[in-house]
């Protein structure tokens, strides 16, 4: 399933780790851990201007074409204002600014909205969260995002391509047999519908990921109650070691394919917020391998040439 490559750097080691479905491929340096950037993070209350606070969510949010915005308990979800997909919408979890703890029926309701906003969107939709701003959030106030594109993530499309080549090789699907090879890791974290899995080749920083047996939006709803279990057990986890800030995604296949593929969770640890930590990159870049860009190349060779 993956391939480790050691060095010996000193008294350091250096672990090369490549996935042989995808090819992807990561470096592990664990003494990088003792240079303590990870300070301990002091929550704000500020919450001045915040467009997701009841004094301004219903004032300045947009609705849908439909003239509405999706109420599920305390969540309130819309169009996004500034969208990079066809489909892009925004859930804001709580009517609070700042959550240190959520409770289940607060992470059930938000992402029921999203399965909900994303329900009728086509393509290949995935659920989205930038937790506190060194993991790229914009905004304090917790917020998913749910995004649908007529071509897969390049991560999904990753899989979606080499499972197929896979499952014409060795005639079964390819997440059974990762299933079959994680269970009796020392990764295996927890579960049995949906297994969760500390990743063996991590994208991110404590890399931990849930796979549904099913692939699409729809058929994983029955399946919700369970995933957020789940989803708390790793926030749970990132808390005892000190971490809060963390990149979480949820793919999905797209409706009525069969690509050999299971939705999955992933989620990664982030450095907790300091004075110098505000990140410009967050899920789209660490976990679907799609850099959001800003700038269009055309326009730097403009301002190059345009007198100061």
């Amino acid at each position: 399933m993956f391939t480790v490559r050691e060095l010996k750097l000193g008294n350091s080691i250096l672990q090369y780790r490549r996935e042989q479905l995808t090819g992807l491929q990561c470096r592990i340096s664990p003494d990088r851990t003792k240079r303590g950037l990870d300070v301990p993070y002091v929550y704000s209350p500020d919450r001045n201007g915040c467009p997701f606070c009841q004094d301004q969510v219903f004032r300045v949010t947009p609705k849908f074409p439909s003239g509405e915005r999706i109420y599920q308990g305390e969540s309130i979800t819309f169009p996004n204002l500034y969208p990079f997909a066809p489909v892009h919408t925004v859930t804001v979890i709580t009517t609070a600014h700042v959550v240190d703890v959520f409770s289940k029926k607060q992470l059930t309701d938000a992402f029921l909205a999203q399965l909900y906003s994303l329900s009728e969107a086509g393509g290949y939709p995935s659920i989205n969260w930038n937790y506190l701003p060194s993991a790229g959030a914009s905004l304090v106030h917790p917020h998913l995002q749910g995004i649908a594109d007529e071509h897969p993530p390049v991560i999904v499309g990753l899989y979606m391509d080499r499972g197929k080549r896979y499952r014409r090789q060795h005639g079964r699907c390819y997440w059974d047999a990762w299933r079959e090879h994680e269970e009796g890791s020392e990764r295996y974290l927890f579960g049995d519908e949906i297994y969760w899995t500390a990743h063996a080749v991590p994208l991110g920083e404590r890399e931990i990921r849930g796979f549904l047996p099913v692939a699409t939006l729809k058929d994983s709803e029955s399946y919700l109650d369970t995933l957020i279990d789940g989803i708390l057990s790793v926030i749970g986890l990132y808390r005892k070691l000190g971490t809060h800030a963390f990149n979480l995604s949820l793919f999905f296949d797209k409706a009525g394919s069969d690509h050999g593929f299971r939705a999955f969770c992933s989620i990664i640890s982030r450095i907790n917020p300091n004075v110098s930590s505000f990140a410009d990159s967050a899920f789209m870049e660490r976990l679907h391998l799609e850099p959001v860009i800003l700038t269009l190349p055309e326009d730097l060779g403009a301002w190059y040439r345009t007198p100061k």
